[in-house]
């Protein structure tokens, strides 16, 4: 005997509900094995496991919008898994790799990441659906997380301690955390024409960059990283300067037109 196709269908979509929670599963698996890495001195393995838990991240949204599966429950379990994955793990990852010679500053400064971060985690589940999805507001949690390991990840190519720089550590912490609060706007990519409308030379430019990564993937994903954190302040530094620029013209004109009366 078979079943109603209705029921079957409803199967069906409680089963796609099951894939973006496994990638979500997977992205909170590698927030916790960072934690484990750094607690025992694996700073490298911790830094790649939090890179490696943001594609997850990016992927189990993705999917879920695709598939038509997004639900309050996958939403709620996206922003704890981030949380453990860029807020707990890089915070606790720096303090024990940089932050420790300095005692109560240096743990302090990892809690204020994860606090920042949880805030930052917070405002945008209470902003979906209000805020236009081509911009995040702040700098999202997964790309502070990953910043944090690519410092490591960089250092660790040219043999530099963390406990040399100490100091320059905690003020890019501290700066991390202000900007995920902050409310500069950064680019979500999610604009549809960045896929539907590509010339032939920046597809060449996009072949040219995984190239750059394959071979200098800590170097590479490092300079991506410092461009895309500095260009939010620098966008919203060249938007002031232009609304200055066009109230000036404006007040400029006004006065004209009065002369001329």
């Amino acid at each position: 005997m078979k079943k109603p196709k209705r029921l079957r269908k409803e199967k069906l979509r409680k089963g796609i509900y099951i894939l973006p929670n496994i990638f979500t599963s997977l992205n909170l698996f590698c927030g916790f094995y960072a934690v484990v890495a750094a607690i025992d001195g694996n700073f490298v393995h911790s830094a790649w496991s939090i890179i490696i838990a943001a594609v997850f991240d990016g992927l189990d949204g993705k999917i879920a919008r695709a598939t038509n599966t997004t639900s309050k429950f996958g939403v709620e379990f996206d922003s704890l898994a981030d949380l453990i994955s860029f807020g707990i793990a890089p915070g606790l990852m720096i303090y024990l790799w940089a932050l420790k010679p300095l005692g109560r500053l240096g743990w302090l400064a990892g809690f204020m990441f994860m606090a920042c971060g949880a805030l930052r985690l917070a405002r945008f589940n209470t902003q979906v659906g209000t805020v236009n999805s081509d911009h995040f507001v702040g700098l999202p949690i997964p790309a502070g997380a990953c910043m944090n390991a690519l410092i490591i990840l960089i250092f660790s190519k040219f043999s530099i301690g963390g406990d040399k720089y100490p100091v320059l550590i905690l003020i890019t912490l501290y700066m991390l955390s202000f900007l995920m609060v902050s409310v500069i706007k950064y680019d979500s990519f999610k604009k549809p024409e960045l896929f539907t409308r590509m010339n032939f030379n920046v597809l060449v430019g996009f072949f040219l960059i995984l190239v750059f990564i394959a071979s200098q993937p800590a170097v590479a994903l490092f300079l991506i990283g410092v461009l895309y954190v500095s260009s939010g302040p620098f966008t919203s530094i060249r938007l002031k300067l232009s609304r200055k620029d066009k109230k000036a013209e404006a007040r400029d004109l006004d006065e004209n037109n009065v002369n001329h009366i």
